[in-house]
């Protein structure tokens, strides 16, 4: 089950999403239950088409910017929900579920985003794994810690608090939770049982984001994302406001690629104030934008999970600059494959330091292809969501029948690799 849909593959947790479904579907038959705004784009049914058994349910709800879309806010405001859950969670989903699960025969049910969580049916007599792409909390937390304005500090703690609630109360009633980096298993550790825990970590399209040699240009930066997703506005308005003047006094022909859906007026705004920042919006293929960059650069002080986007402009072979909060969960290392750097002098140096030496360009960017083409293609992150999956399963089978000591021993061996290999990558290292 999941929220929000997967077609157009334009955010991360849509692309993880539909990576792993398409390499699971190789060698399991998938049950896709999706939920999402009718507002937006009709293009989830096109998935029938590709994966056999996909439901859709497009959900009515009013525009956030649009004062119907403020006064359901208002009127949710009390709600123990999120309003980011409270707006398209609906009973009917759950019992529709609950209907399903009664009539077909599954081996587990996996929720994708805890902000499908309170329409699973989790009194269900089936193994369900929470898959969680975020700490959600975390990113109204920060929202709340870096905003100044007081209406907005009310409602991104209030957001925080519902999330928190939230988080806490699915981690305790899955079987298992899955996360996306080390950093979000020790936050989900505390909610729930440690073992209960496992970290799978983020993958890349390494056949689809190779290297463009030959197509960079001069002094040219990159930055892509969901531009209606905040925390890529806040950190691309951090930039342009705090990183970019600094820049700009070593490099004064500098160039700003903002590559993403829906940039907000703010943003647009940035282009209109500056001809050297271009905000394009939607663009059908990224990676035109990425090969002309010299530097990428993932700005972000809000945020959680894993950024994908990383992980492709290092298949691409780009010097990544990023923040900590921005590479935050990926086994990333500094100063080898990639640069990090949270102090908006020290950003900008070492973004001028990439530019002005192209051989330390190659070395970081070749470093940064090895990385993931070595570790981190989707077929070796959805096998090891299968280990989790069948470990999951085999535990839970345990109450109803005896089982084979020699088939759980493997289980629990195949399990306990899986675990340290997580350990070895959340320190950058290799087994």
């Amino acid at each position: 089950m999941k929220s929000g849909g997967l077609l157009p593959l334009d955010t991360g947790g849509k692309i993880r999403s539909y990576q792993i479904l398409h390499e699971l579907s190789r060698r399991h038959e998938l049950t896709i239950a999706l939920f999402y705004s009718a507002e937006k784009e009709e293009v989830q049914p096109e998935l029938q088409s590709q994966f056999p058994g996909v439901i859709c349910w497009a959900v009515k709800a009013p525009n956030r910017q649009s004062w119907a879309g403020r006064l359901a806010y208002a009127k949710s405001f009390l709600s123990t929900q999120p309003h980011s859950v409270a707006r398209f969670c609906r009973p009917e989903m759950l019992h529709e579920l609950r209907r399903l699960v009664g009539k077909e025969k599954f081996d587990l049910i996996v929720c994708d985003f805890v902000l499908a969580a309170p329409v699973i049916p989790w009194d269900a007599a089936v193994p369900k794994i929470l898959f969680t792409h975020n700490v959600e909390a975390a990113i109204w937390r920060r929202h709340f810690q870096v905003t100044r304005n007081p209406v907005w500090k009310a409602v991104w703690w209030r957001e925080y608090r519902t999330t928190l609630r939230m988080e806490r109360k699915y981690a305790r009633l899955a079987d298992h939770v899955l996360t996306v980096s080390e950093a979000d298993r020790q936050y989900f550790c505390d909610l729930s049982a440690a073992d209960k825990v496992t970290a799978i970590p983020t993958g890349v399209d390494v056949a689809y984001f190779q290297p463009f040699f030959g197509a960079e240009e001069a002094n040219a930066l990159v930055f892509t994302g969901s531009m209606d997703w905040q925390p890529n506005e806040d950190g691309i308005l951090f930039f342009c406001r705090k990183i970019l003047p600094l820049i700009r006094k070593s490099i004064p022909n500098i160039a700003l690629w903002v590559v993403g859906r829906n940039p907000s007026p703010a943003v647009r705004k940035l282009s209109q104030e500056d001809s050297a920042v271009h905000v394009t919006g939607r663009v059908d293929d990224i990676r035109p934008y990425v090969a002309k960059a010299s530097v990428y650069i993932v700005p972000l002080r809000v945020g959680s999970g894993t950024r994908l986007k990383i992980f492709e402009a290092m298949a691409m072979a780009k010097p990544v600059v990023s923040t900590t909060v921005g590479a935050e969960g990926l086994p990333v290392s500094h100063g080898k494959d990639v640069f990090l750097e949270d102090e908006p002098a020290h950003f900008a140096d070492r973004v001028v330091t990439l530019l002005q030496d192209k051989r330390l360009r190659e070395n970081v960017g070749s470093a940064a292809r090895k990385l993931v083409e070595e570790h981190y293609s989707w077929n070796r992150v959805a096998a090891d969501c299968e280990k989790v999956f069948s470990y999951v399963m085999h535990k839970a089978a345990e109450t109803k029948e005896p089982k084979e000591a020699g088939k759980e021993a493997q289980i629990k061996v195949d399990y306990d690799e899986h675990h340290q290999w997580n350990k070895a990558i959340s320190r950058g290292g290799e087994l």
